[in-house]
């Protein structure tokens, strides 16, 4: 199996997630690892390459690629080797239930799957965090109108249990990120993990250790009991810990 990095939020163009990055570069495993970039969520946005090249390219040392899915009939073969060669995949940030609907439409989320059950890194910030959990949080409806939208629950791809939310310290438009993740997991029930800008989340199977490039950005554990939200800091770590404490409860 793979590994996930879930970063909760960060600009990679002005290097807010580099120390993020070197981890996601060093469990790839390789001196210089093949990194493809799938940016559907941004609308294929021409500005994400040269970033992504210069960061995980020049900085790195990786070898890099980008996929685009969008505004134009999708060559599948060339789809299918692009993520075959890949070391990292890495999906960027923006809509995430039009990158999932477009996703599933050419079979990339299958692709993706056997990607990740031969051991490549999948990785990415905000959409491209929640993409590889059950469910993701999500602000995609302020896409259509930014004006009258609320955040939804968008299923994703299930590589991890749970529903995730990204930039859980901030908001879109101005609608905060936290009390409606809240209400979201009273009604979902499931478990919760919510993951500041600024930090990450890595899954291996050794576990899963919280990241951060600043010291007030966290990830929590939420869950519901008794119709109330308890929330657990998780803390920052340089060893792996057992997945199975992530959603532990509390003794009472």
């Amino acid at each position: 199996m793979g590994s996930i990095v879930a970063i909760g939020g960060g600009a990679i163009r002005t290097l807010a997630t580099e120390p993020l990055d070197h981890e996601i570069v060093r469990l790839a495993g390789k001196s210089r690892p093949h990194a493809l970039l799938i940016p559907t969520a941004s609308s294929d946005d021409p500005d994400y390459t040269p970033v992504f090249e210069r960061v995980y390219g020049r900085r790195l040392g990786c070898t890099t690629d980008v996929l685009h899915l969008l505004g134009r009939r999708a060559d599948r073969q060339a789809v299918r080797d692009k993520i075959g060669r890949a070391d990292i995949i890495y999906v960027g940030g923006g809509n995430t239930l039009m990158m999932m609907r477009r996703w599933r439409h050419l079979g990339v989320d299958a692709l993706l799957r056997a990607a990740f059950d031969r051991g490549v890194v999948m990785c990415g910030v905000s959409a491209g965090a929640i993409c590889w959990f059950e469910r993701g949080h999500s602000d995609s409806m302020a896409f259509y109108n930014a004006n009258d939208w609320r955040y939804i629950a968008v299923t994703c791809l299930g590589f991890v249990k749970g529903i995730a939310c990204p930039h859980y310290n901030s908001h879109t438009n101005g609608v905060p990120r936290r009390e409606d993740f809240h209400q979201m997991l009273k009604r979902v029930r499931q478990p919760g993990l919510a993951i500041d800008n600024n930090c990450a989340v890595a899954f291996t199977d050794g576990g899963f250790r919280v990241l951060s490039t600043r010291c007030r950005a966290n990830a929590y554990a939420l869950s519901v009991e008794r119709g109330e939200i308890t929330q657990r800091k998780l803390p920052k770590s340089t060893h792996y810990m057992p997945v199975e404490s992530l959603h532990m409860r509390r003794h009472r």
